[in-house]
């Protein structure tokens, strides 16, 4: 019987797959884990213990005395943070998911999932549908760690054999969570603003196209990776994952289908130069072969999804 373990279980990808792993497995196979004990109120469906990742031996612990078979990696420094904090980011997100691999090899663990991201791609990579395999040269410390993060995997598998599977995210869009502090956020928090009836100042250039994810295909994109067979996973760095690209400019005239007189300003700070070494649109070919990925959402569906579920949704 699996084991769950999922670090970083707050975040705002990680409070909803946390949910959909516990209906999957059950509630008592289900750990979710952050640093901060105020996070427990989030996880009354799961187990929930306070783990300070870069506690190498409190993770080991933890592990051994749970007998946790797999492990869900996703607590990190995202890239506008990152950005004010390179070297807390940097030791962050490299030492946490070195000590996972390392636990992986050790127990012998099942599979262990670890997120990257478009960030991986920087000024020189091709813009219009990104191919798996292309020159990257981030220059965030987030894409930087997050290149580095895939190179680690693949090595950990070709080297340990650790069945270990990730996916490069796009911007990821969800009502559940507040941002958390990345270059996409502009896409989470234009919905509250339009639903609070306030004006919403985009730090985003209105024609800054980039691909964003729903957060829905988000948990379905990761849970059929993890799902499917070992075999199936052809590519130990990390897959390349689209749905929809869109510009700020476009989700604004989403909402204003729904809510006619909202407003939006444009004040592009530093993170539009993050967006700008991003590319516009990703080639996902390869997930789609491999192991079936087929996204469900589409701009339009995820705009009347988000405003009719958002103000019955209790932070």
């Amino acid at each position: 019987m699996e084991k769950i373990l999922v670090i970083g279980a707050a975040g705002q990808l990680g409070s909803e797959l946390t949910k959909s792993l516990a209906d999957q497995f059950g509630a008592e196979q289900v750990i979710a884990t952050d640093l901060n004990e105020s996070a427990r109120s989030k996880f009354d469906f799961c187990r929930f213990q306070v783990l300070d990742v870069m506690n190498k031996e409190g993770l080991r612990n933890l592990v051994k005395e749970e007998k946790i078979t797999q492990i869900y990696h996703l607590a990190a420094v995202l890239s506008a943070v990152g950005e004010k904090k390179p070297l807390f980011a940097w030791e962050l997100n490299m030492d946490s998911l070195l000590h996972v691999l390392e636990l992986a090899k050790e127990f012998n663990l099942n599979k262990v999932y670890w997120p990257s991201s478009i960030a991986v791609f920087g000024p020189n990579t091709p813009k219009i549908n990104t191919p798996q395999y292309c020159v990257k040269e981030p220059n965030t410390v987030y894409g930087i760690s997050k290149q580095a993060g895939e190179r680690w995997c693949e090595y950990y598998f070709q080297k340990y054999n650790v069945d270990v599977r990730s996916l490069r995210y796009p911007g990821l869009i969800g009502y559940k969570s507040l941002p958390g502090g990345g270059t996409t956020d502009y896409a989470v928090d234009i919905y509250h603003k339009a639903l609070a009836g306030e004006k919403f100042d985009c730090f985003l250039r209105e024609d800054s196209s980039l691909p964003m994810m729903y957060m829905p295909d988000a948990i379905k994109s990761t849970l059929d990776l993890m799902n499917a067979p070992r075999q199936a996973v052809k590519i130990r760095s990390s897959y390349n994952l689209a749905a929809m690209n869109f510009t700020p400019a476009e989700i604004y005239q989403s909402i204003l289908k729904y809510i006619p007189d909202f407003k939006i300003e444009y004040h592009p700070d530093f993170r539009q130069a993050i967006a700008d070494s991003w590319p516009d649109s990703i080639d996902d070919s390869c997930a789609r072969k491999d192991w079936g990925w087929k996204h469900d959402y589409d701009l339009d569906a995820m705009t009347q999804d988000i405003l009719e579920n958002l103000p019955n949704f209790k932070f």
